[in-house]
């Protein structure tokens, strides 16, 4: 449609304006930017006193109001109006407001201070596409949808969503049907599926069960959605089985949907539906604040180290989402990831978390679905990742009879640069991904990445990406996995990931008696059987590659491990060696001692190695050593703790002559030559260490605290015959088990000189170090890690070179006020 046309034949029908000639008429026209066709979107008003306003259509169009705020979170709004692509208006008074307008994934947000005066004002805004899915044969859905048929005629096209899934059916209460469910849309459904567009379709019915109450007493359970169905569903739970075999049977190609696996009972659903989809994205991930902070089930400390819990920020949640899909995906399930918002329940757009899948011949609705069910997906919140292995698609199953290189080629475009990448495998970030952000045409950015890898057992691998946003935000985009059959082995969960999964079923058991039903209950015993047969993986190896035999500082180490660090068992033993029984025993002996340990005041320990000082970046730091790695307890209770890696290498002219853990090669790998493992003493209230190299090189360090900080120096005698030059050294600060500090992402931090200071997601604390002399202050969010990095002295030989560094922590408003405190000090 040409633009000169449609303004006068908007004229005709605009929209009359209140009596009140201090209403005025704003009226909105929204195209794209390269064909100058109308576009359907999102609409945004908001004053400059912070009043929200919405948006009317004109006889041409539609437009449709979103009003949610949350309940637990005031600032957790969503106030939109989705409109066809038409002119649409807004009756406001005289002033200066704020319009956003933007449409589904694939374009520009597009911003814009609006001056409406004495005068009606018309605005035409351009939005600019950033990616186009479809043209690469990738179509999105949404799978969890609370709205009318109606409203999604309006919706789907204004959020690009090609496929989604309205739940008409719902219901809360065990024993109702959903047929007559309590939640029930009350509108007349279409018998078939509504095609909106050629490439934009509803299907009218699926079903949620979320059920809260039981024998009619309150008891969460959780929920299952059963999607893309045609008849009313008759069947009551619990059990639940009959529910899944009677959709079945009615329609074989029926989808069972999962949205969270933090309900209570969510762990017994795989065992009874092993195909069903899981929500990656699910309804708790919103555009606007989050606000789910607690949730039902504990995390474990394999999934969110260093402690575990039941609440968290935005970026934990997600981490606890992907966490408990890849301890399934570890069990030989093979659920293929979906996304749904609740969009007409929460505060969020649809399909601001989408699941994209592959149809290369073009859109078909059946194909979609088949698609879904096969895993040719994946999910996001913000960037695209295309990515094949070995020219297959996500959800492929490789059949291999040896190890040999299976090759991925990915390509990803993002509306904002990606912090990182990874490849995880069998639920291990096991390859840091390093994006290129190249600017493209259409203002978004690209990057291209090859790897490999080389299976050694059975088991699948995906890819993830992490795309930073203003605020603290972040936004992520995840592959559905690939599979390996591996000489025709079945997948083996680790032991920890077993244990999680009997003591889930064990708990509901437990929960549930004398409410849920014994037909209910015999399902949860059956789960709870499947998963004691598991077998688990052999991890005799690593644990004899890196442990350490307790010898006589037994109690001591003992206590570190379990009081101090919080171990389980399986870490004790991956740091010791003792046999899982002894380790377990272990934990339970001490685990009294935990409650009331943790002190105010700053305590410095040695790192007792058996869990990995790092989230992620793991190919670049294997097997790493325990002997220069300090654990720094900040003065917070319960806070976790710092892993100060003093050093973590050093440089020389002679090329990288220590390194703390396996990486790249360094002066003595190459000449295969081992160094023999080393611990901290303790000596006049501090710690330290002394290492001599073969070539007569000697370098140690000391850390003590003093005061309100943590004291370290590092020295290094030449022992050779040559002077040693461009000496340097990495001390990095891992923030795994700092709590509030350890997401992965780029937080908020401030750079002095040699000082360097990174905050807390929810609390005004903040980590800061400092060296001198110094080279170098960064920050790596991939580890998390932080670094202030000492540059030596040349040293002459028989000479002796020292550097200097400190480490506080700070809570209060006025970091810079500290930082330049602390500069001062440090002159």
């Amino acid at each position: 449609m040409n633009l000169s046309r449609l303004l006068p034949l908007y004229c005709v029908f605009f929209f009359p304006l209140a009596a009140d000639a201090q209403v005025k008429g704003l009226t909105v026209i929204v195209v794209d930017d390269g064909s100058q066709q109308p576009l359907p979107a999102r609409l945004y008003l908001q004053s400059a006193d912070g009043q929200h306003y919405f948006f009317s259509a004109t006889d041409q169009g539609s437009a449709v109001k979103y009003e949610k705020q949350n309940w637990i979170n005031k600032n957790s709004i969503e106030y939109h109006t989705t409109v066809s692509a038409d002119p649409c208006v807004a009756k406001v008074p005289p002033g200066t407001y704020t319009l956003t307008v933007k449409r589904g994934k694939e374009y520009i947000p597009n911003t814009q201070q609006i001056e409406v005066a004495e005068t009606d004002v018309t605005v035409t805004i351009a939005l600019k596409r950033w990616i186009n899915a479809a043209s690469l044969g990738w179509y999105s859905g949404d799978t969890h949808i609370h709205r009318s048929i109606d409203e999604l005629r309006n919706v789907v096209l204004a959020e690009d969503l090609n496929v989604v899934f309205p739940l008409t059916n719902w219901v809360t209460i065990a024993d109702t049907p959903p047929a007559s469910g309590n939640k029930n849309l009350d509108i007349a459904l279409p018998d078939d599926l509504v095609r909106v567009d050629e490439s934009h379709v509803i299907w009218p019915r699926s079903t949620e069960y979320e059920i809260f109450s039981v024998a009619k007493q309150r008891h969460t359970l959780g929920a299952l959605f059963v999607l893309g169905h045609q008849d009313p569903l008759q069947q009551t739970v619990p059990p639940w089985k009959p529910v899944i075999q009677a959709a079945r049977q009615a329609d074989p190609d029926v989808l069972f949907d999962m949205d969270k696996l933090a309900w209570p009972f969510a762990m017994l659903l795989p065992t009874i539906a092993p195909d069903a989809t899981y929500e990656l994205a699910n309804n708790h991930m919103w555009r606007t604040e989050f606000a789910f902070r607690q949730w039902y089930t504990p995390t474990p400390p394999f999934i969110q180290p260093p402690f575990g819990g039941t609440e968290g920020g935005e970026r934990e949640w997600i981490d606890f989402t992907l966490g408990m899909y890849y301890t399934l995906l570890d069990c030989g399930f093979r659920m293929p990831p979906s996304a749904g918002t609740a969009n007409g329940v929460h505060p969020v757009p649809a399909g601001f978390g989408r699941v994209y899948v592959h149809l290369p011949d073009g859109f078909d609705y059946q194909q979609w679905r088949k698609g879904l069910q096969q895993g040719r997906s994946f999910v996001t919140t913000g960037p695209m990742p295309f990515a094949t292995a070995d020219g297959e698609d996500p959800g492929h199953v490789f059949q291999e009879d040896g190890p040999r290189e299976i090759p991925l080629h990915i390509e990803v475009v993002s509306e904002t640069p990606l912090t990182f990448g990874e490849l995880v495998i069998n639920g291990r970030p096991e390859i840091l991904l390093r994006p290129n952000n190249h600017k493209t045409e259409a203002g978004a950015y690209r990057s291209v990445m090859d790897v490999s890898l080389k299976p050694s057992r059975s088991g699948w691998f995906a890819v993830r990406f992490w795309e930073d946003r203003p605020e603290g935000r972040v936004r992520f985009a995840h592959s559905a996995p690939w599979y390996v059959e591996f000489d025709q082995q079945p997948v083996l969960p680790r032991r920890e990931e077993k244990a999680y999964l009997v003591r889930r079923m064990q708990d509901e058991i437990q929960r549930s008696r004398g409410v849920v039903s014994a037909q209910g209950l015999a399902e949860y015993e059956q789960a709870l059987q499947f998963y004691q047969s598991l077998k688990v993986g052999d991890d005799s190896e690593s644990v004899a590659r890196v442990a350490r035999p307790l010898g006589t500082d037994r109690e001591r180490w003992l206590n570190n491990m379990i009081v101090d660090h919080r171990f389980t068992a399986d870490e004790v033993r991956q740091a010791t060696g003792l046999s899982i029984e002894a380790a377990t025993a272990e934990v339970q002996r001490l685990s009294a001692k935990i409650e009331g340990t943790t002190e105010a005041g700053i305590r410095i320990l040695p790192y007792p190695g058996g869990r990995h000082p790092r989230r992620g970046f793991l190919d670049g730091a294997i097997d790493p050593q325990r002997e220069t790695k300090i654990s720094v307890f900040p003065p917070w209770k319960d806070g976790g703790y710092a892993v100060v890696d003093v050093p973590e290498a050093i440089f020389s002219n002679l090329g990288l002559t220590y390194l703390a853990h396996q990486h790249i090669p360094t002066i003595w790998s190459e000449r295969l030559i081992d160094l023999p493992p080393l611990e901290w003493n303790e000596h006049d209230g501090g710690l330290e260490f002394e290492r001599r190299l073969p070539n007569g090189i000697v370098f140690g360090s000391r850390v003590v605290v003093v005061d309100d900080s943590v004291a370290m120096e590092m020295h290094l005698t030449n022992g050779t015959n040559e002077p040693l030059t461009g000496l340097r050294s990495q001390v990095c600060v891992m923030l795994k088990g700092l709590i509030g500090f350890n997401s992965q992402r780029r937080r908020e931090q401030l750079i002095d000189g040699p000082l360097v200071a990174v905050k807390a997601d929810q609390h005004n604390r903040w980590i800061i170090t400092a060296w001198q002399p110094h080279k170098r202050a960064w920050t790596n969010p991939p580890v998390p890690c932080m670094h202030s990095d000492p540059i030596f002295p040349d040293c002459g030989p028989g000479e002796t070179v020292t550097v200097s560094g400190k480490l506080w922590f700070y809570e209060g408003d006025e970091i810079k006020g500290e930082v330049e405190r602390l500069r001062k000090q440090r002159r």
